[in-house]
Formats: structure tokens, sequence, C-alpha cells
């Protein structure tokens, strides 16, 4: 069976802000039906990172997250910038929230967060030989707490559910294959 593009009809914006705008689009399918309320949520893209000390330890951070009212272990990470290049908004991104400056950069992955629902992409990298070379300079609401751990023990905590953020969770998977030379 050949999968068809939907055919966009006409689109209108519901809401339009800095984080999150959210549309409604009127859609043909390719049976004929059209569809008159189909939500998209659009996102600018986003980039986070494997990122290794000259030691070999991961680098995480601990902050809270208000959408699920939780206290998350993740991997660094942010927003793209404008029409920034993803490569200078991870190390950018790194450099902000770990104060940490790395001498190699790679991309292993573009993932999209939910393509049934949003637009956005994020780009996944791994970085090596980290060096703290800065203090943090966070957002204004931003609080996380810089961490690093063993490859082995983060392998414990995917294996044991404790790094709660999906798309952080397949970026690990990316960035260890690709540091276990196994991708």
């Amino acid at each position: 069976m050949i999968i068809e593009k939907w055919q966009k009809i006409a689109s209108k914006y519901l809401v339009r802000e800095k984080w999150a705008t959210l549309r409604v689009d009127e859609v043909k399918l390719p049976d004929g039906i059209v569809k008159d309320d189909y939500y998209v949520l659009e996102y600018p893209n986003w980039v986070n990172a494997v990122a290794l000390t000259e030691e070999g330890k991961i680098i995480m951070v601990r902050q809270y997250r208000h959408g699920a009212d939780i206290v998350s272990l993740e991997i660094p990470g942010g927003v793209i910038d404008g029409d920034e290049a993803p490569e200078f908004a991870i190390k950018r991104e790194l450099l902000e929230e770990t104060g940490y400056s790395f001498k190699t950069c790679k991309q292993v992955a573009e993932l999209y967060p939910n393509p049934a629902t949003s637009n956005n992409i994020t780009f996944t990298y791994v970085l090596t030989g980290g060096i703290k070379t800065h203090e943090q300079h966070l957002d204004e609401h931003e609080v996380l707490n810089v961490e690093e751990y063993s490859l082995d023990e983060v392998k414990q905590f995917i294996k044991e559910n404790k790094i709660a953020q999906a798309l952080h969770v397949a970026a690990l998977l990316y960035g260890l294959a690709e540091i276990e030379g196994t991708n």
C-alpha cells in the first residue's frame, strides 16, 4: 500500500506565542474525506546532547519540569534560537547550562518529538573532551544541577526507568551506540 500525504486546504492560528503556536488545519485525506479540525502544535526546533567530560563521564542535569510536576534527570539541551545552526545551538546550550566546552561535536540523530501533532525536530549530538571553562549562565527561571555519571550508571538509569524525558532516553541510546561504536 502506498502511503500518501494529506492535502492541507486551510490553516487558522488559534494561539501564537513565543514558545508554542497552535493551529487548526482543514485537510483532505487520500480517500477524499475532509477533516476540518486537525490540530497542530508548532514549536521551535530543539537540541540535546550526550556530552562526555575528558574523564569519560556523561554530563547530566537535574531540574524541575512544571508540565509533568517532576524533578527530572536529563541531558543538557534547549531551544534553537532563530536561524541559529543546530551545532552552534548545542554548544551554546552546553556552555550556558553546564559551563563546559568540548573538543568534538557530532550529530547522531534527528528526532521528531511527536510528528502526529507537532512539527519540530530535535537534533541530537555527541560531544567529547568536555572541560569546565565557564560558570553557568542560566535563563531567568532556570534552576538546574549539573551531575556527572559513568556510562554504566547511565545505562542503569535507563534500565530502571529513572530518566523520564523520552527524547533524552532516545538521545542517550543513540549517543551510547555512537560512543561504543555499535551504530
